[in-house]
């Protein structure tokens, strides 16, 4: 079996965001909707602002974060999982912050798919007064079509 070169090295890589997402209850309440869930009375949004939240107020684009792992956004970045864990639920109307890191970069040998890098970064979405509303780690798979 062939040696392959090793991935680009970005395991540090900071993800912090500069700009605040805010969860509008006019989204969360359209979201709750498509669901077919009525949204909460107390201002809590739906979990799934988790993710929503965390990537667009990352301090980098799905196809920034792409790039820095030599990759192209074109072909085709697949979750391949996403765990979160919350310390309070996140509200509407507040200004959310995000901070992270790049965890690892490995490359590795797939019968199904050939070479493929595997990303795996953690993000925190913070509240106003700075403290993790959640953490989360994403892991991607990159696919490698030009090392198979």
């Amino acid at each position: 079996m062939d040696v392959l070169p090793p991935p680009p090295e970005v395991a540090g890589l900071r993800l912090d965001g500069t700009d605040a997402y805010v969860i509008s209850a006019q989204e969360n309440d359209a979201l709750c909707r498509s669901t077919g869930i009525a949204p909460a009375d107390d201002g809590t949004a739906h979990p799934i602002y988790y993710y929503v939240a965390t990537q667009v107020a990352m301090g980098k684009t799905v196809a920034g974060l792409c790039a820095a792992c030599d990759f192209d956004v074109d072909d085709g970045p697949m979750m391949g999982s996403s765990e979160v864990r919350f310390s309070t639920p996140l509200r509407t109307g507040l200004p959310y912050t995000v901070s992270g890191e790049v965890l690892s970069l490995e490359r590795k040998r797939s019968r199904k798919l050939g070479v493929m890098d595997v990303l795996t970064y953690r993000l925190r979405l913070h509240g106003p007064e700075g403290g993790a509303a959640l953490e989360t780690d994403n892991v991607w798979v990159l696919p490698r079509r030009e090392l198979a």
